[in-house]
């Protein structure tokens, strides 16, 4: 197994409270895997992955607890100096924003190159090759000419594929893509995930993809995590957790995405209210207040996570009663 979660928890205090970002989050990712990581903003996605990368601002966050195994090493009891080799060289990462993750100062060139000249040890003659190479993977035009362009003078999406080359300089055995399509319109977004795709294909990395459009998992993702207030709610396989969803959050989410095959004169689900306040979580599941499927317990109990099927695991009171997929939409 390439990365290993178990029992993560991090917590941000803040002059409001306690955030109770991430609640206990266990997974795991093999070589050439793609996990896909979806909910509402908020839910705590990217703490989680940022916690696995020791990116967490300290003050105010800190990782309370948990182990992240990767390659047999547990980073969060990593120093500094080690764990500054790891990312960028073994783990990479794509921020969803690239025009406030590049930096507007130096040209592309400089800064794909500095993580080779850092972890590659190359001179700069033999990493301004590479990074014209990249560039070129990535399908950028002229990308030799480009290296000496600022991130101003690239379109949204030649900038994510930029960030893209970035993230991939250094050959990572673990990609994270934090929701790096969200910003592009939907012709450039096919485009990077295509991209993503066959670039996978040609290293057998793995691959962490965090987004809220469920259409971008079924293409992507072989697993999907659902997380909802800093818990894993639902995981599953892909087709799985598609064709027969257990958790009504999931069955919500899955219910507002439009459908070919839909009925006419259906109309999409919606889910009513808020998430919750993580300074201030309920006392049983978090989902409770806007669940139409809610009983006592809910309210009281916090459902651990259980097995439906070999893959697939829910924390529900309710699964039994979700199960076969149950409405998705409603009709008008």
């Amino acid at each position: 197994m390439l990365l290993e979660v178990e029992n993560l928890v991090t917590r941000f205090y803040t002059s409001e409270g306690v955030v109770h970002a991430v609640n206990g989050v266990s997974y795991n990712i093999d070589h050439g895997e793609t996990l896909a990581i979806v909910g509402e903003s908020g839910c705590g996605k990217s703490v989680s992955v940022r916690s696995i990368m020791r990116l967490i601002p300290q003050p105010p966050g800190k990782i309370e607890s948990g182990r992240v195994m990767f390659k047999g090493r547990d980073l969060l009891g990593l120093n500094d100096e080690q764990i500054r080799k790891v990312r960028g060289n073994e783990i990479a990462m794509i921020f969803q924003d690239p025009m406030t993750s590049l930096n507007p100062v130096l040209t592309i060139e400089r800064q794909i190159t500095e993580a080779l000249e850092q972890h590659w040890k190359m001179s700069g003659a033999a990493a301004t090759q590479r990074a014209a190479e990249l560039l070129e993977m990535v399908s950028i035009p002229n990308a030799r000419a480009r290296l000496k362009d600022y991130p101003y003078q690239f379109s949204g999406g030649m900038r994510q594929r930029a960030m893209v080359a970035m993230a991939l300089a250094c050959e990572p055995d673990l990609l994270i893509a934090d929701e790096p399509t969200t910003a592009l319109d939907v012709t450039i977004q096919s485009q990077i995930v295509n991209l993503v795709r066959r670039l996978q294909q040609q290293t057998n990395m793995a691959i962490i993809w965090i987004t809220h459009d469920l259409g971008v998992v079924a293409r992507l993702a072989q697993r999907v995590m659902v997380m909802y207030a800093g818990y894993v709610i639902e995981a599953a396989p892909v087709k799985e957790l598609y064709g027969n969803p257990r958790h009504p959050y999931t069955l919500g989410l899955l219910g507002s995405l439009p459908r070919l095959d839909a009925p006419p004169n259906t109309r999409l689900f919606s889910i009513p209210g808020q998430p919750p306040d993580q300074v201030a979580l309920p006392e049983g599941c978090p989902f409770a207040p806007r669940c139409h499927m809610v009983i006592e317990r809910c309210l009281h109990e916090m459902p651990p996570e259980e097995p439906v099927s070999e893959h697939h695991h829910v924390a529900c009171w309710r699964k039994d009663d979700v199960g076969n997929g149950g409405p998705r939409v409603r009709q008008s």
